[in-house]
């Protein structure tokens, strides 16, 4: 399990909205097509043919697809961050939407979330936060995790004189969060232990 970060305001404004209430993240960088199965080779030259990008912004934009695409896995997690909160998913597999990809929209590569939980960005843990402020559109955290599940080691805060700090719940309409509900508890009877497990866990935090 790893911990991405994920930058909404290097591709469009109003997207962290977008994100919570559809159950998705996306790097941006419309016009080059379906990635999947591409490796790194293959990324750049479709870079490099769709124009617009060079030099540094060249490797950038290749180094966050690499990472969108290839690196993230089904059970990652990602963090987003809009002025005051901070948001933390469980990340699915990646996919291609070509209704999304023009300049105007820009979300054409995916990658589904279940969206476990919100903190303001004041009380997320000092360890990661240097993930809410890398330039790249997509940063995967480098340092040791805990053994602990990620949503509880950010959201493991002390108080003053040992009480532990009020956590925030999703800022996501009811429809959206009975139907991600809806969706874990269809991964309960999932024939992969490993996704079962994540299922249990993300249903029995979202009941504390």
């Amino acid at each position: 399990m790893r911990l991405f970060g994920m930058k909404a305001e290097k591709t469009r404004s109003g997207l962290i909205k977008s994100f919570l209430e559809d159950n998705y993240v996306s790097p941006g960088y419309p016009g080059i097509g379906d990635l999947e199965n591409r490796g790194r080779e293959e990324i750049i030259i479709k870079l490099a043919t769709a124009g617009g990008y060079q030099g540094q912004e060249l490797e950038e934009a290749l180094d966050s697809l690499h990472l969108f695409v290839n690196v993230m896995q089904d059970g990652d997690y990602v963090l987003t961050a809009d002025d005051e909160w901070v948001y933390l998913g469980d990340l699915g597999d990646y996919f291609y939407i070509d209704l999304h990809d023009s300049p105007e929209d820009g979300t054409a590569h995916r990658r589904g979330v279940t969206w476990l939980k919100s903190l303001p960005r004041t009380e997320v843990n000092p360890a990661i936060e240097a993930l809410l402020h890398a330039e790249a559109v997509v940063t995967q955290y480098t340092g040791v995790l805990p053994a602990a599940k990620v949503e509880l080691w950010l959201a493991e805060q002390t108080a003053p004189g040992g009480a532990e700090t009020t956590q925030a719940h999703v800022k996501v309409d009811e429809a959206t969060i009975a139907e991600a509900l809806a969706v874990l508890k269809e991964a309960l009877h999932s024939p992969d232990a490993e996704r079962r497990e994540r299922a249990a866990a993300a249903i029995l935090q979202y009941a504390k």
